[in-house]
């Protein structure tokens, strides 16, 4: 009998977008769009929008969170730097194994701010690289 799959994504948390300009891009995404600014770190370089039940963060390229992205968007760098998926439960020797038996090595869980407030995470990578954050419920 085939095991249960331990994830089972809820909704798209958020998506963290590198940016060259950050008041162009809070133009767009803040004034345009209407995604108010939910949180802000300047230290960490990090801007954290409301999309309705999800966020989008905007990171200059300039900043700690921007550098560790590497090249600026365009032919050598990327400016997605992650997409997170809320999961309905998070039991983390369950997605540890899960995730093994699929060759997909399991990142270190730490507790990270989401749309829903600060609850368990972890970070994996896609076959091309790319890194997904497995969001857990918010802690109590």
């Amino acid at each position: 009998m085939a095991e249960r799959n331990p994830i089972q994504i809820r909704r798209l948390d958020h998506v963290v977008l590198r940016v060259r300009d950050l008041d162009a891009s809070l133009r767009f995404w803040r004034d345009a769009l209407g995604c108010p600014v939910e949180r802000a770190s300047d230290a960490l370089g990090l801007y954290q929008l409301r999309a309705g039940d999800s966020l989008i963060d905007l990171v200059p390229l300039d900043g700690p969170l921007g550098r560790a992205g590497g090249a600026a968007p365009g032919a050598d760098g990327r400016n997605v730097d992650h997409v997170a998926l809320t999961l309905v439960q998070f039991d983390e020797p369950s997605l540890r194994a899960h995730l093994t038996r699929h060759g997909i090595e399991p990142g270190e869980v730490g507790a990270r701010y989401g749309s829903e407030g600060t609850g368990p995470s972890m970070y994996i990578r896609d076959p091309d690289g790319n890194t997904v954050e497995l969001k857990g419920p918010p802690a109590e």
